[in-house]
């Protein structure tokens, strides 16, 4: 059987150096978990990231630098919040809509979940020390155990987390790198992590049991832990065994 493909965006248009950086590691943690990473460049035209995503089994919505543009949640930016990338949120939008309409698997990390949050009808923090001063949620990317996160019990999340880390229960170290953080939760999603701390969402999952769409506000694909590679495992597992949608047509 042949590696499930993977399609992932190009993490950002105006960082070359960020992006050096990080597309390697979400490839190599797709690669490790059995799965082909299929970058998806942010120069291309729609009709040929459909073409490109057509040829996909999953969708992998990595980090970004750039925050996005607030306008499409009803509010105007504040002073903290970075500059919108409208090339990456063009393509995102693409891919999200593609994996949504076909039940493609989807993993969202960090910019990603709250890209299809938003694209969910949901909203952001656009800045998270200006809603909760206990817990650091940007230490960098340096720093592998920022804080805990307690993980809903019934929640995919929770199944993963217990076949690789049973003695912890449903409470897990994660790093973080972020200022921005879900709000108000997007039409489909449900909670499935919050930050013990401070109460921030940390995870959302799908509430259609047909699709598989997980959402983490942390980067598993810069950890070595069995968690993290739990999760990409997972996620891989579900793109190989994905199948297209039957659509059914009435006719009247």
């Amino acid at each position: 059987m042949s590696a499930p493909r993977i399609a992932i965006p190009i993490p950002t248009s105006n960082n070359d150096e960020y992006n050096a950086r990080a597309l390697p590691q979400y490839k190599q943690a797709i690669e490790r978990a059995g799965g082909e990473p299929v970058e998806v460049p942010l120069t291309l035209s729609p009709q040929e990231v459909a073409q490109l995503v057509s040829s996909c089994q999953g969708v992998l919505l990595p980090g970004s630098p750039n925050d996005l543009n607030p306008h499409k949640y009803g509010e105007e930016p504040r002073s903290e919040t970075t500059a919108a990338d409208s090339k990456r949120e063009d393509v995102d939008e693409l891919l999200i809509q593609d994996a949504h309409n076909l039940h493609k698997p989807m993993l969202c990390i960090c910019a990603g979940v709250q890209a299809v949050n938003v694209w969910r009808n949901g909203s952001l923090h656009q800045h998270v020390p200006a809603v909760s001063a206990n817990v650091n949620h940007a230490p960098g990317r340096t720093i592998t155990n920022a804080h805990t996160v307690e993980l809903a019990p019934t929640s995919l999340l929770a199944d993963i987390h217990a076949h690789t880390n049973a003695a912890a229960g449903n409470i897990a170290e994660v790093n973080s790198s972020h200022h921005q953080a879900l709000h108000h939760v997007g039409d489909g999603l449900q909670v499935t992590a919050r930050s013990a701390a401070d109460g921030i969402i940390e995870a959302v999952e799908s509430t259609n049991p047909d699709h598989f769409l997980l959402g983490v506000q942390w980067h598993p694909e810069r950890l070595e832990d069995d968690f993290s590679r739990g999760i990409f495992s997972r996620f891989v597992q579900e793109a190989a065994a994905w199948k297209p949608r039957t659509i059914k047509e009435s006719i009247g």
